[in-house]
């Protein structure tokens, strides 16, 4: 295989593109909205072994260079009490520290580095249908037109048509059963501390916020209640959920409800989803990637840095093992991938709030977070994955 279609130029198809770049492969990636992603409001939290990832890609400091570092996470409980402070991941390099950062500015990033390294991204260019045959894949696009590729791999997200063709039978995205609040508020609580993450397992809601460098704190909520329709986010006002927000912060001791309170116009909701198990990731000549595969609800903070270490692993396993590297590559991503899933589903559906002295629940890391021996063998570069 020599020529490669990525469907998607999100953050998995962009860091695909890098990987598959490097690995000396012919990459176009076909990115359905016409132009660049606009800036909707969310922020992630990549953490170290995104940026590890990253490095292996040559991409670790533009991305750096666009957020800003998180080396602390502290948790309290309702009463505000200090239940742990950890450090965050490996905080002591500059290039693997957390970075807190919007999801655009991951992607301009990203896609600058596309650009840089004379990669193609074509806009406009949503994938209808595709063909496989012996010698490769025919892909064609709402707008008509048709490309060839010998493997197609979709980075098409959550609602990913590239599964659809793999597997019909797999079941759709489900409803985690949480609305994600984020925001931003101009002003830093008195209590802020730098480079920390402060999560708040409140007793209605679970809550995090983070100060940048200029003193802007950026903030979520989760909160278990029903699936909101497409309609009622689309109508929905900062001043709306601000007033279903606020009141269920005002239960607890701590200054998620001032901050909430002080936030203007950029805020915004949205569900959280998952999906269940997908039994087929691959055929012959096709395959998915980050969320179109695994999915993940919102609340380990890994689904873009499990993005970026699938382009790696992917790369790798076309570089190294051609005729059997879809097979590879699932066998060493399923087992991290299911594990961050389940994980997730965990910290979704707990709603007891921590008290002070208590432990921090089980899985309120994801797994293997700050790295390790078996991630570091599939992920450098120069390391020959296990057969």
């Amino acid at each position: 295989m020599t020529s490669v279609l990525v469907v998607g130029g999100g953050i998995g198809g962009l860091a695909t593109a890098l990987a598959l770049d490097k690995a000396g492969f012919e990459v176009t990636v076909y990115e359905a909205h016409p132009h660049a992603d606009a800036d909707i409001g969310a922020f992630l939290t990549l953490a170290s072994n995104g940026m590890i990832a990253l490095a292996q890609v040559d991409a670790a400091r533009p991305v750096a260079e666009a957020g800003f570092s998180l080396t602390t996470l502290r948790l309290v409980d309702d009463a505000g009490a200090e239940v742990a402070v950890r450090p965050m991941g490996e905080h002591d390099d500059p290039l693997t520290r957390y970075r807190c950062l919007r999801r655009a500015e991951l992607c301009t990033a990203l896609r600058s580095e596309t650009s840089r390294r004379g990669i193609e991204i074509r806009h406009g260019k949503r994938l209808v249908a595709a063909a496989e045959d012996a010698t490769g894949v025919q892909a064609r696009f709402g707008d008509g037109d048709t490309a060839r590729c010998d493997l197609l791999v979709g980075a098409d997200g959550l609602n990913s048509t590239v599964r659809r063709l793999i597997d019909p039978a797999a079941d759709p995205r489900r409803y985690a059963g949480q609305r994600v609040f984020y925001g931003y508020a101009a002003a830093a609580p008195p209590s802020a501390r730098p480079e920390t993450f402060e999560m708040v397992r409140g007793g209605a809601a679970a809550f995090g916020y983070a100060v940048s460098p200029e003193g802007e704190t950026y903030w979520f909520a989760r909160v278990a209640d029903d699936e909101l329709s497409a309609e009622e986010i689309e109508a929905g006002t900062a001043e709306r959920w601000k007033r279903e927000l606020v009141p269920l912060l005002r239960r607890d001791a701590t200054p998620a409800a001032d901050i909430v309170a002080a936030t203007g116009d950029r805020l915004m909701v949205t569900n959280a989803y998952d999906l269940p198990a997908v039994g087929r990731w691959h055929t012959r000549r096709m395959l998915i990637i980050g969320d179109a595969a695994h999915a993940a609800s919102p609340a380990t903070g890994q689904g873009a840095s499990m993005a970026l270490e699938d382009a790696v692993v992917l790369a790798k396993a076309l570089r190294d093992a051609n005729t059997t590297a879809l097979e590879t590559y699932e066998r060493l991503r399923r087992p991290r991938t299911d594990a961050n899933i389940a994980t997730s589903a965990r910290m979704t559906s707990a709603r007891t709030p921590q008290r002070a002295g208590e432990d921090p629940p089980q899985g309120s890391r994801p797994p293997a977070a700050r790295g390790g021996d078996d991630l570091m063998r599939l992920l450098e570069w120069n390391a020959t994955l296990p057969v």
